[in-house]
């Protein structure tokens, strides 16, 4: 298929290179244009505006914006629809309010365009591990994408199937869902992320309690140092908490075990403070998503080893560069 890619950030242009290695062609456009020249060299087309990517592309069009939230996003969708033509599609693949894609869908459809807003997980390493994809919009919209698709995300892999799923949709086992009408794809994704803000907030603690154990009484035996590297690659293996942030965590403190690299200054996204938004709306309790986003906010005031460590996780999986001592 032919796909328009608007945003070659840390996710936007590696999301591009998957596709032209699942034989897709790929026109890419990006403000910065050293991205863009550097995916020319591996098989896309590079043009210099959105108007020159809408030209470059047959109709029915597919442009997937992968870009910051907010205006930023607002901006190109805006110019898109002066160009655009009825029968095509906008993806938003970028972390946008699910509330927002209620409204530009509407405000698009009035032109002929079609809407689907694309929860995208899997920073920096999706190339190679694939993307966890969780999609909002209308049936058909959904299933003429479904190529791009099935070449993003991960496959089934070697994750064993779950039990008494025998005639549910085999596409949540290759890592994509279609959750449901436009603006679902990003509630899910907004509140996977704030599952993500309180497991990150869980290991940090634990780890922030074993490096002071030596702080115990001498009586308990815990006068010297343990060894939070060992720690955390022994959890990998046969424990109950296990997961692809354990394992970077593991990366992490095997480099640098006492993270001096960070300050522990730790930025959210928006999705942790939409998702508490969408908790008190439904009257839904979550004190845990709560105190690990506002754990956030006091990092801010001041630095633990547990900060550093957040800060840590989340440059592995999503390359954030916040607050790094130089």
């Amino acid at each position: 298929m032919e796909i328009g890619m608007v945003g070659l950030g840390r996710m936007g242009a590696n999301m591009t290179r998957r596709l032209l290695r699942h034989g897709h062609s790929c026109v890419v456009y990006d403000r910065n244009p050293e991205p863009g020249r550097q995916l020319a060299n591996e098989g896309a087309v590079t043009v210099t505006d959105l108007p020159a990517l809408v030209r470059a592309l047959q109709p029915p069009r597919i442009v997937w914006l992968m870009l910051p939230a907010g205006e930023i996003t607002e901006a190109a969708i805006r110019a898109l629809t002066v160009h655009l033509v009825p029968g095509d599609t906008i993806v938003d693949g970028g972390n946008t309010f699910w509330k927002d894609d209620i409204r530009r869908a509407g405000e698009i459809a009035s032109k002929g365009l079609h809407y689907v807003d694309v929860g995208t997980s899997g920073g920096v390493w999706g190339l190679d591990r694939g993307y966890c994809l969780m999609i909002g919009g209308d049936t058909a919209a959904v299933d003429r994408l479904d190529p791009l698709l099935k070449a993003l995300s991960p496959g089934i892999g070697e994750v064993g199937k779950t039990p008494g799923r025998p005639d549910a949709d085999p596409r949540p086992e290759h890592g994509y869902v279609h959750a449901g009408p436009i603006g679902a794809g990003h509630f899910v994704k907004m509140v996977h992320n704030g599952i993500e803000y309180g497991l990150m907030q869980a290991y940090a603690e634990g780890f922030e309690i074993l490096k002071h154990a030596r702080l115990l009484e001498p009586r308990t035996g815990l006068s010297r140092d343990l060894n939070l590297a060992d720690i955390a690659e022994v959890w990998r293996r046969g424990s109950v908490i296990p997961s692809w942030i354990l394992d970077l965590t593991a990366v992490a403190l095997a480099a640098d075990p006492q993270l001096e690299e960070f300050t522990g200054h730790v930025s959210d996204s928006g999705e942790g403070r939409w998702v508490i938004g969408a908790a008190i709306e439904e009257a839904v309790p979550v004190p845990v998503l709560s105190a690990a986003l506002y754990a956030r906010f006091r990092s801010r005031q001041g630095n633990t080893f547990a900060d550093k460590m957040l800060s840590a996780m989340r440059k592995a999986f999503g390359g954030h560069e916040e607050a790094i001592k130089t």
